[in-house]
């Protein structure tokens, strides 16, 4: 059997599977804000105003402050975590440098921990250290690989792309129909537009289609509910 037949096809392994899942939360997470930031906001500023003016504005602010705050807080996030990854590299080659041999013996020690012989152990250290030394130490030690270090800029880019896609349908689902149908062709858009990212993320992710779904239809359903009856409120009161 050969070194790529001991792999199953479609089964996703560490390195493929850490960038497949940071893509996926990004891009559903930032979508799923979107929809439902964006939503609430011109669902709770129509239970005001029919008008369609304030609606507009209401919802352009919620896409370009959504979509700024969801990029800072990508960067920031990701930017501790890359400076996290790199540091511990950046020790283990160091540690590399000065102490090969306890190095290597740690390697040996850990291998041995998971249930190989010491002998068998040792072989399978030295072999992976004459392979890529730092390499086999990342993923033995920290569980991590060089390539796993995701780029900042990248996460804030995908996340604000992924909320400005997203909060576009309400947007888009509020302004076309007629006033008297706005909020209910709203409402049925984000609902089914939730389903299927959900659903996605899901089949992405491997998990329950169904019970992805449901949790974010729910959540959307309860989050809309609640502005535009307060929008309601605050318009029947005199408030606004």
């Amino acid at each position: 059997m050969s070194g790529n037949d001991a792999f199953h096809d479609g089964e996703p392994h560490r390195g493929a599977l850490a960038q497949r899942l940071n893509r996926l939360r990004a891009g559903v997470l930032g979508a799923n804000d979107g929809i439902v930031s964006v939503a609430a906001v011109v669902v709770g500023v129509a239970g005001v105003t029919t008008a369609s003016g304030p609606i507009l504005t209401a919802g352009v602010a919620a896409l370009v402050g959504g979509a700024l705050s969801m990029a800072l807080g990508e960067y920031v996030s990701v930017s501790s975590q890359s400076d996290s990854q790199r540091a511990l590299i950046e020790k283990e080659r160091r540690e590399l440098e000065e102490e090969p041999e306890e190095e290597l013996l740690e390697l040996a020690g850990l291998y041995q921990a998971k249930g190989l012989s010491a002998e068998t152990a040792m072989t399978v250290a030295v072999e992976l250290t004459e392979r890529d030394a730092l390499g086999a130490h990342l993923s033995a030690e920290l569980g991590i690989e060089e390539d796993d270090v995701v780029s900042p800029w990248h996460a804030a880019f995908a996340s604000a792309v992924a909320f400005t896609v997203g909060a576009l349908l309400p947007l888009i689902a509020i302004m076309l129909p007629p006033t008297g149908l706005r909020v209910p062709v709203t409402f049925a858009a984000v609902l089914v537009a939730l389903a299927l990212t959900g659903g996605l993320g899901a089949q992405v992710g491997g998990g329950s289609k169904l019970r992805a779904a449901l949790r974010v239809v729910v959540g959307g359903f309860l989050a809309l509910s609640a502005t535009f009856l307060i929008g309601n409120l605050l318009g029947a009161t005199n408030l606004v």
